[in-house]
């Protein structure tokens, strides 16, 4: 759902969200590019001042598409201090944290040392934007916690980096992103499953990426509004890479989330996935059950953005099979298409598997209960 953008000089109590909720999508952001600088080496001050950053993308620079700009931001979401949306701690706990009884927080940094063709210098920006999760918001607030970031076209780098906040307590996730150089299945990304398995670490797959591939199978969209619905489309590309290149085959203790993207597409993926598998097993013989067997134990769902068909219990039936256990609540704060946690679920749903949903499944999986 999209939020209705109304001027209001104070952040107002969510009508109906009593109890505790985690929220599992929560974006901060830098006040100024500098706020990065004091955990990173000088060269890197000199070099970005110098040379910027080099993405895969084509882009001079910022996503491809208007609207974007700048970051999807929604026009309330603006610290009153000054700065960009969801650069202040002290406005977010004022206008959403509290408000909203968030008990949880889960940070998913974008605009991060990802996609940078320069690996060493996507490594240091991503170490630093880690460094700096704890510093301005994971220290300040013990609800928040931070994902790592990792320079995910470099594996090694990346499970170094893992393996650096394992055991860290203001970590509950690896990020990833869903647009890369390569499907996420490729061996080039193994050492990070690998890493996020032995630290115990969910990987968080979040919607977006700059691998500098056109965002559709035949190149550039013409419209914003194919750029999102895309999104799903590129986690089930990512979802199909995952399963069927053995990742869960070779990585059993290992989870994963689906961050903004939807799941109403789940079920039908598997069903696909299932059909095929039936004929063409003999080529991926590594497979040792179904694809959907692999979906169903490995992956969890945020609901950022929560699908809304005409019928509800369309919706119910699409959980059913995802599991209500599966479902992690995500508001999407502080972007435009933000999820108003009062009004995400319909009418109908049990006491326990709102309790569930809200809460005891972010808590179950990133070992917070």
């Amino acid at each position: 759902m999209n939020v209705q953008i109304r001027e209001r000089p104070e952040a107002t109590l969510s009508a109906s969200i009593k109890t505790a909720i985690a929220d599992c999508d929560i974006h901060p952001a830098r006040a100024t590019p500098a706020e990065l600088y004091p955990f990173l080496a000088k060269r890197w001050h000199a070099h970005l001042e110098t040379f910027g950053v080099h993405a895969y993308q084509g882009m001079m620079g910022g996503p491809p598409y208007p609207k974007a700009q700048p970051n999807a931001s929604r026009r309330d979401a603006y610290p009153p201090e000054g700065g960009p949306q969801g650069s202040s701690l002290s406005f977010m706990q004022q206008q959403h944290l509290d408000p909203n009884n968030v008990a949880l927080g889960v940070l998913n940094p974008l605009n991060t040392g990802q996609g940078i063709r320069n690996q060493d210098l996507a490594a240091a920006i991503c170490s630093a934007i880690n460094d700096w999760q704890i510093e301005k918001w994971t220290s300040k607030d013990p609800r928040l916690k931070g994902s790592v970031v990792v320079a995910n076209e470099d594996g090694q780098a990346a499970a170094a980096e893992i393996r650096k906040r394992a055991g860290d307590a203001n970590f509950v996730q690896v990020l990833l992103l869903s647009r890369n150089v390569e499907p996420l299945g490729q061996r080039r990304y193994w050492p990070i499953y690998q890493a996020a398995e032995e630290a115990g670490l969910p990987v968080g797959v979040h919607a977006f990426g700059f691998g500098g591939n056109p965002i559709t199978a035949s190149g550039w969209p013409s419209f914003y509004i194919e750029e999102m619905v895309g999104h799903s489309q590129c986690q089930q590309t990512a979802l199909a890479s995952l399963v069927l290149e053995g990742v869960f085959e070779r990585f059993p203790k290992l989870k994963m989330v689906m961050v903004e993207a939807g799941f109403g597409w789940a079920p039908s993926l598997a069903w696909r996935l299932d059909k095929v598998f039936e004929r063409l097993h003999a080529e991926v013989p590594h497979l040792k059950r179904k694809p959907s067997d692999y979906i169903r134990d490995h992956i969890w769902w945020t609901t950022q953005p929560m699908e809304d068909p005409e019928s509800r219990e369309h919706l119910f039936q699409t959980i059913e099979w995802i599991g209500w256990d599966r479902l992690l609540f995500a508001t999407d704060y502080p972007h435009w298409d933000y999820d108003e946690p009062s009004r995400v679920l319909p009418a109908g749903v049990s006491d326990v598997n709102k309790q569930a949903f809200y809460l005891d499944n972010a808590c179950k999986l990133y070992g917070l209960s």
